[in-house]
């Protein structure tokens, strides 16, 4: 009889090598170079993480933008704003192109920097030297000066809200040269200077006028330009009838504490807004920040305005697509997801954890597929008795609870094997740190080698791994029936649909992000 010893090790020896190693130390595979340089814009906050800290990730997206092709760090930071809904990552991405390839960098300037929280962004980045250059440069000038000179007066005015670098700091150090009186006084008039009154825009003339009193109606002006005055609750109930959905998401503890949901009316209208479909696709609304107005939710604020958001988290994970045949999503509540989502930030640092984007997905699979198994796991998997009926939130809170322990990737696998239980698609949530399940360098990871085995009952199952944060490896080599993807914005159900349905392009998520069209 053949030696067991030999040959029972063939197929260990077929998987693919993981010849990097992750934040722990532990034996991981590392991503292509475009694949890392859209692992990190797409998970990257600038915030310390677990891991990390501020400056590393930075460093890390840099040197990843400067090894690419400068198309597709172009077509990489337009996927990363407008699929992925980012901020800071796609303006670094943006401020090295522009010392890359100026041409391309002018292409999708205006594609990138979409308002004007997004210029500052991109002007502080750029001045920070992060980007390889100090100063701005007739290109990226000339592209600052455009967006100011071609923006409507209602936008520069919202754009005039923030600091470090503010609007006005912007407008000296490009020196936008106006097309008309009106804007000249406008600019004037934003950095300080002697402006004609008369010739200011009407919605300038009318926040000065209430300010001095001299008009009682409430300007339509971003909000934070009225939290310093003494305003009525009734003309706080006007501010919250004019306001946007990401204005009144956000500042919905604010409104109570001024009295706006005391005037007759307002409540019901704020409600329907925030559960109105169009106003939350057309705010670009992530699930986690739902998750985080819910969390931040005061106890005084009425029910009615609770149930809306609910309902809108429900509307926001909406494309979440029933997937044909057996499905198992394994969320990662190790605790290293006990991390916040975006970082560690001095005075911003968001309340929503790894382990709450991680049981949010899980509890929207669950919510669109009812025989879902849920399989969330530390050192190993932890017991989860969850309800598909139930609300998003209150599944999610349930998986959030199991958080602690280490992190061990094959543990959900290794579990389906036991079972003897080969699903059609596995969904992973983690940051793919795992250590618990270390074996030698330049082996398979433990993770790789379950995935083998449950293949060998199920041809045609596929591996999907949603990665959350920043860290630049992975526990499953990328091939045909692996997807590796980052990001924590709804448009990952979209990419798990193609990839489950077999649309997706040549090497996966790199090939879609290939195909954006400049």
């Amino acid at each position: 009889m053949a030696n067991k010893s030999v040959f029972a090790s063939l197929a260990g020896r077929l998987l693919p090598r993981a010849k990097a190693v992750n934040a722990e130390g532990a034996i991981a595979y590392a991503y292509g170079a475009e694949h890392r340089l859209a692992q990190l814009a797409m998970t990257g906050t600038f915030g310390g993480g677990f891991y990390q800290d501020a400056q590393v990730e930075v460093t890390a997206l840099v040197d990843a933008a400067m090894v690419v092709d400068p198309l597709f760090l172009a077509q990489a930071a337009v996927h990363v704003r407008e699929k992925g809904h980012m901020k800071d990552t796609p303006a670094l991405l943006l401020a090295v192109l522009s010392t890359r390839d100026p041409a391309l960098f002018a292409r999708v300037f205006e594609r990138v920097v979409t308002s004007g929280k997004m210029l500052r962004t991109f002007v502080q980045i750029l001045r920070s030297g992060q980007a390889g250059r100090k100063s701005l440069g007739s290109r990226p000038k000339a592209m600052v000066q455009n967006w100011l000179n071609a923006t409507t007066d209602a936008q520069l005015l919202a754009a005039s809200v923030g600091n470090a670098p503010s609007l006005a700091d912007v407008i000296r150090m490009v020196h936008p040269k106006p097309e008309t009186a009106s804007r000249a006084d406008f600019y004037a008039w934003l950095i300080g200077k002697p402006a004609e009154l008369a010739a200011l825009p009407q919605v300038v003339q009318d926040l000065l006028a209430f300010r001095a009193g001299g008009s009682a109606k409430v300007p339509e002006v971003p909000f934070q330009m009225l939290t310093d005055l003494a305003l009525t609750p009734s003309q706080w109930a006007e501010v919250a009838r004019n306001g946007s959905w990401q204005m009144l998401r956000q500042g919905l503890n604010m409104l109570e504490r001024k009295g706006a949901f005391t005037v007759p009316g307002v409540t019901d209208h704020v409600a329907e807004l925030l559960r109105d479909p169009q106003r939350i696709r057309a705010a670009k609304a992530m699930p986690y920040q739902l998750l985080a107005t819910l969390t931040a939710l005061s106890s005084e604020v009425e029910s009615r305005l609770r149930d809306a958001l609910h309902d809108a988290m429900e509307i926001s994970v909406s494309n979440v697509p029933q997937f044909a045949g057996s499905v198992a999503v394994c969320p990662d509540v190790s605790g290293s997801m006990l991390s916040p989502v975006t970082g560690y930030r001095p005075g911003a640092t968001s309340t929503v954890r790894c382990i709450d984007v991680a049981a949010l997905v899980a509890a929207a699979v669950l919510r669109k597929n009812r025989q879902a198994r849920v399989l969330p796991f530390e050192v190993k998997v932890r017991e989860a008795r969850l309800e598909a009926r139930d609300t998003i939130l209150t599944n999610a809170t349930k998986l959030a609870a199991l958080g602690g322990g280490g992190t061990n990737c094959s543990a959900p696998l290794a579990a389906l094997n036991k079972a003897w239980m080969a699903p059609d698609l596995v969904i992973f949530v983690s940051d793919n740190q795992s250590w618990v399940d270390a074996s030698q360098s330049g082996q398979a990871t433990a993770m790789m080698a379950e995935w083998t085995k449950l293949k060998a009952r199920n041809k045609a199952a596929k591996l999907v791994c949603i990665d959350i944060q920043p860290y630049g490896t992975t526990q499953a080599a990328e091939r045909a029936d692996v997807l590796n993807i980052g990001g924590f914005s709804d448009q990952v159900f979209d990419q798990i649909a193609d990839f489950a349905a077999g649309r997706m392009g040549p090497n996966h998520w790199v090939g879609q992000i290939r195909s954006v069209e400049l």
